[in-house]
């Protein structure tokens, strides 16, 4: 028997593989129930400011953030790098939607992001 740990969309597993002699396959079975998931919301970082702004600044995939390229009070232009992300090895700019100024920033270096979590907002 062998035990291993799988990890499926989050959701940590502990299975045990039985070996057999004969000719048919291993069979895995459940160990124990699936382990708590982490948190899918980001963590809320210490640079945001009093209040949030109206544009949302949104991952477009999954990863963890890489570099927090813009400040709470600094303006930016359509497509200036807010956030960059770190996804399979990539760096992928997560840039503002339109013209303003950065109200909040809600992750911090490090943090699991998922897809269309709110990285950031602009007035």
């Amino acid at each position: 028997m062998k035990n291993y740990t799988i990890t499926v969309n989050g959701n940590v597993y502990d299975v045990t593989v039985e070996e057999n002699g004969s000719s048919s396959a291993p069979v895995a079975a459940p160990k124990a129930a699936p382990k708590a998931a982490p948190a899918a919301a980001p963590k809320a970082a210490p640079k945001t400011s009093a209040g949030a702004g109206s544009i949302e600044v949104k991952a477009g995939a999954a990863g963890k953030v890489f570099k927090i390229e813009a400040n709470v009070g600094q303006s930016v232009k359509k497509g200036d790098a807010v956030v960059i992300i770190e996804a399979m090895k990539m760096e992928i700019p997560v840039v503002a939607p339109e013209d303003g100024t950065v109200a909040s920033i809600n992750v911090a270096v490090g943090d699991a992001i998922e897809s269309g979590a709110v990285l950031a907002t602009l007035n």
